[in-house]
């Protein structure tokens, strides 16, 4: 007996509709690991990928009560070692309006993600080692009693006092829906005996302006543009622990993930109370190279 092959027009769609409902998270899913998080000062969950090396370029400038404004800035190094571990080195200077340019130190951070699967909260580790002196200004984060007052004295006076600090983050992150989420309490302590552990936080939410990539390259497609917010600020010390003398900050953020590999992000900042800077304007730029010393550790 002959077999009749003809298709109804619902079966010849049904293996598409397959295909689509199956590609499409894939595709969103592409979207949202290769771009870059528009945070400036928030972690999310998403690391290096093993043998990837990230070159990236900051600037901070921000206004300066009763004193000069200043325009701090940072490179970074950023490789993959691991799918679960991306180690960072940061050199940190700054410009004081009318007063000099200096490096200011390094830092040596480590991030380390212990459950590779998503879940419903994604924990990292994080561990820098600092070694900076007191003119840096880069408020990479705020942490213990940091004010703006801190960033007032004479360069020739900050730079002649050094710190080695140890700093640990919990980064807690979360993907719904085309949003992430991040939460980053953190704790610092000076490696001098007699100075306490100091803590603070940062906060962030950001999602893509399209969860669709569009068919054909394009510089300025919606999905190319990530954008959201972040609050961060100190928490005290041991031996003052809660807001009183801290200072807090509210900024929008936005990242631009070119086609050729680069991210340009913006981030303008807006002290919430008297002890913070009143403006600080903050961009960078970033460039990703795939493949650097992959299989060599």
């Amino acid at each position: 007996m002959a077999l009749n092959h003809h298709r109804t027009p619902n079966q010849s769609r049904l293996p598409r509709r397959i295909s689509a409902a199956f590609l499409a998270p894939l595709a969103f899913g592409a979207i949202a690991w290769a771009q870059e998080s528009p945070y400036i000062v928030t972690y999310d969950h998403h690391l290096e990928e093993p043998g990837n090396l990230e070159v990236e370029y900051f600037s901070t400038f921000a206004t300066q009560h009763a004193g000069n404004d200043f325009h701090a800035f940072w490179i970074e190094f950023e490789y993959g070692l691991k799918a679960w571990w991306t180690t960072e080195v940061y050199l940190d200077a700054q410009t004081t309006f009318n007063d000099s340019t200096l490096f200011t130190g390094w830092r040596w951070e480590n991030r380390i993600r212990p459950v590779r699967a998503e879940h419903f909260i994604n924990p990292v580790l994080y561990v820098e080692f600092e070694n900076v002196s007191e003119a840096d200004k880069t408020m990479k984060e705020i942490e213990g009693h940091d004010i703006a007052a801190d960033h007032g004295d004479p360069n020739s006076a900050l730079r002649s006092e050094h710190d080695h600090e140890l700093e640990l983050k919990l980064i807690l992150s979360k993907d719904l829906k085309g949003w992430n989420v991040a939460v980053n309490p953190l704790a610092t302590k000076n490696l001098s005996p007699s100075e306490p552990w100091e803590f603070g936080y940062a906060i962030g939410a950001s999602r893509p302006l399209a969860l669709t990539a569009s068919p054909n390259r394009c510089v300025f497609c919606r999905e190319n543009f990530i954008v959201g917010a972040e609050m961060y600020g100190g928490l005290g010390d041991t031996a003052s622990l809660g807001l009183h003398e801290t200072s807090h900050y509210l900024a929008p953020v936005m990242a631009w993930n070119l086609p050729s590999g680069w991210t340009v992000r913006v981030s303008p900042g807006f002290g919430l109370n008297d002890n913070s800077h009143g403006f600080v304007m903050r961009w960078g730029l970033s460039r990703e190279f795939p493949g650097i010393f992959e299989g060599q550790w």
